[in-house]
């Protein structure tokens, strides 16, 4: 197994002032800071996965109950590069809660990882789920997401989104 090098914590001057850019162009959106995390469970892991996120891969993750509280549809989000750094700014299109086995294949494409195909993404997101909880794999939140925030990036991913939608199982969501 490749080696895995932990997570620091969350740089919070870093994703404050990335919060304050957003919310410059943004009105109406809070003043509070919204989660700041990484993806995965690693520093190799959290690089290659907000990799796939600005370039518009990645549209999608899971996570399982009591991690975090459970999003909801409009919540933001900030994610960190694996030196903790605050990144990009992510917002919430749709949240379902259900087992490990329910992932669909339009999900497993969405996440964008290997092959994106839901018998990797089953196989790949057991071990991790067993890896951190070792008392067993409950709920899961699926959840949808959409860049918002740098402009440059979400102008990126959304381009790539409509490049491949018809590559999606179920066409685009």
């Amino acid at each position: 197994m490749p080696e895995r090098t932990p997570l620091p914590e969350p740089d919070r001057a870093a994703a404050e002032e990335l919060w304050a850019a957003y919310r410059a162009q943004a009105p109406g959106v809070p003043a509070e800071l919204p989660l700041v995390e990484s993806f995965g469970d690693s520093v190799e892991q959290a690089d290659e996965l907000l990799a796939l996120v600005r370039r518009g891969v990645k549209t999608a993750t899971a996570s399982l109950i009591g991690d975090e509280p459970v999003p909801e549809v409009g919540d933001h989000w900030i994610a960190c590069d694996g030196a903790g750094v605050a990144r990009v700014v992510l917002r919430t299109l749709e949240i379902r809660l259900g087992a490990l086995d329910s992932v669909d294949d339009a999900f497993a494409w969405d996440e964008g990882e290997k092959d994106r195909s839901r018998a990797s993404w089953l196989a790949g997101h057991r071990r991790y789920f067993e890896r951190v909880s070792p008392g067993g794999v409950g709920t899961v939140v699926f959840e949808r997401f959409r860049l918002v925030w740098p402009e440059e990036d979400a102008a990126v991913a959304a381009g790539f989104s409509r490049r491949i939608a018809s590559e999606r199982p179920g066409g685009t969501p």
